[in-house]
């Protein structure tokens, strides 16, 4: 089971991980996507949720304290989906339709990471393949 474990973490964090990469190394053009957006402080916010998935999504991936990685991840999508993909806001269908996929991609990717979250803080100690066990402990 441990390897399944491993192998769910492995595919869960590549999006995030590559989106990381994105923001951390465009951040530029990035911030000025956001910036269309509304986002304050637009190069900050990118290159800070660059490092918050790039955080997390180590976190998880290796089995470093997965549960607070988990939470850093849920804490980046939620967010993301209100402000960056709010498709009430998109006259254009095709834009709308676009954003509505992403809203609905973060949105689930979010309850994901906080089943995540309960899952390490719940059986942590008990999953090989970790390098440590979780932060918080349910249970």
């Amino acid at each position: 089971m441990d390897v399944v474990v491993l192998i769910g973490r492995v595919l869960f964090t590549v999006l995030f991980l590559a989106s990381a990469m994105g923001h951390l190394t465009q951040t530029k053009a990035m911030a000025g996507y956001a910036a269309s957006k509304g986002v304050p402080m637009a190069w900050a916010a990118t290159f800070g949720s660059g490092l918050l998935m790039a955080a997390g999504g180590l976190m998880v991936l290796l089995g470093v304290w997965a549960d607070l990685g988990a939470l850093a991840l849920a804490a980046f999508c939620f967010p993301t989906a209100l402000v960056m993909h709010a498709f009430w806001r998109e006259s254009d269908p095709q834009n709308r339709m676009a954003d509505r996929i992403h809203f609905l991609k973060d949105v689930s990717l979010g309850g994901a990471a906080l089943v995540l979250f309960a899952f390490f803080a719940y059986a942590g100690h008990d999953l090989g393949l970790m390098l440590t066990g979780p932060l918080f402990s349910i249970g």
